[in-house]
């Protein structure tokens, strides 16, 4: 193999990989060395020049001219007659440089020099998309969906980086089929040996920050601030935001008239119901706007240990909580506090876990799951509402109600 045949290879690795001539001047540089220090035990009496625009390669060893006879080391000493037949003028004591030719270091060498020289470009490669992706962690992204597996879509962008969807991070509703272009966030990079393990979201809550960002002018903008985004993927979402600018209503802003702004963001995250609320410094009334729809009496907040009693008319108990569970477990997130409902007039009310004799304590914990943790709060809604809220079987329901009407009847 001539030295300007595998030097124009790498050239075109230079243009493909879009790596700068001082880059792969110092990868070339670096492997050769290493393959000069196997053939001959060291390199340090070697000059390598390289030119990878013309193809030009030259490697020189420099040795001391000795008597014949007297070479302890042939690496760096060479024999008189030897070197005479370099260049007849040659006397002893002199510095000799000789070309050595790719052909010299041997067939073997030169195929683990070639396939050392493409991992170290793949890693180049590799190290470039992985610091290029990392620094892009949080920021929309989209890419073009090349393989469906059963746990992962495969996706790839235009400039053929392959990026991971796991199951876990689709939305439920989500469906892709082969081509398809799918948004989401970069969520994590990391490298796995050499190559960088790029992952796709799109159920966190800084995917629809940067919806947001990306469909309302005055987000985009900083007009107005996300001041905090909670999710249950695919089922609602509750956003909190601000202005600084009085002029501003932040919540018609975002929503657009009838909906207008929202409905692609909507659309997007697979029907997704949106609330937006004004952010306030007013804990009370933050809390109260985060559980809307529902009409609150009154609130009693414990600072201390994050936690608030929230009271209101039995019929808005269900708004409160929302369909299983969401609404209150969100606007929890959303303020950083433990939420509890109490009906108001209600002191006649009996705890659940006061039936633990003849309700079994897991079907307890799973009423108490979606807000519902007296007997009252239970018999206020009907046994179809309450089998979709809880996901437990009809006939557990009915069995439940049947043993809670008994205990008001007595």
């Amino acid at each position: 193999m001539e030295n300007i045949s595998l030097i124009e290879s790498f050239s075109e690795f230079k243009d493909e990989k879009m790596i700068d001539r001082v880059t792969l001047m110092v990868i070339l540089e670096e492997v050769f060395r290493n393959t000069l220090k196997r053939k001959y035990g060291s390199d340090e009496n070697f000059d390598i020049i390289i030119n990878p625009d013309k193809g030009d390669l030259e490697i020189w060893r420099n040795r001391v001219v000795v008597e014949d006879g007297k070479v302890e080391d042939p690496n760096v000493e060479i024999e008189i007659t030897e070197a005479k037949k370099i260049e007849p003028d040659f006397e002893v004591g002199e510095d000799v440089s000789e070309e050595v030719k790719l052909v010299d270091l041997g067939r073997r060498l030169v195929q683990s020099l070639r396939q050392n020289l493409t991992a170290k470009v793949f890693e180049h490669d590799s190290n470039n998309t992985y610091n290029k992706f990392k620094d892009r962690e949080g920021e929309l992204f989209t890419a073009e969906v090349h393989h469906v597996r059963n746990r992962e879509v495969i996706l790839m962008d235009d400039d053929g980086n392959e990026v991971i969807l796991l199951k876990d991070r689709q939305i439920p509703s989500d469906f892709f089929r082969k081509g398809d272009s799918v948004r989401g966030v970069i969520e994590s990079v990391e490298l796995r040996g050499i190559k960088p393990r790029i992952l796709l979201s799109r159920t966190s809550p800084i995917f629809l920050e940067k919806l947001f960002e990306q469909e309302i002018p005055e987000v985009f903008d900083g007009l107005i601030t996300i001041k905090k985004a909670v999710r249950v993927p695919g089922e609602k979402a509750k956003v909190s935001v601000d202005s600084y600018d009085d002029r501003i209503d932040p919540v018609g802003a975002c929503v657009g008239m009838k909906g207008s702004r929202i409905h692609g963001i909507v659309r997007e995250l697979g029907n997704e119901n949106i609330d937006v609320i004004n952010y306030t410094n007013n804990l009370q009334l933050y809390i109260t706007r985060a559980l809307s729809p529902a009409k609150i009496n009154s609130l009693k907040i414990d600072e201390e240990n994050k936690q608030v009693q929230v009271f209101l008319e039995p019929e808005e108990v269900s708004k409160a909580i929302g369909r299983g569970g969401h609404n209150i477990r969100l606007a929890g997130k959303l303020t950083g506090y433990e939420i509890d409902v109490y009906r108001e007039g209600m002191e006649e009310d009996v705890e659940l876990t006061e039936f633990s004799d003849e309700i079994d304590s897991w079907v307890i914990e799973e009423f108490k799951k979606v807000g519902l943790d007296t007997a009252k709060s239970v018999l206020e809604l009907d046994e179809k509402d309450l089998v979709k809220r809880t996901d437990l079987e009809v006939e557990t329901v009915a069995d439940v109600v049947k043993i809670l009407k008994e205990e008001f009847e007595k």
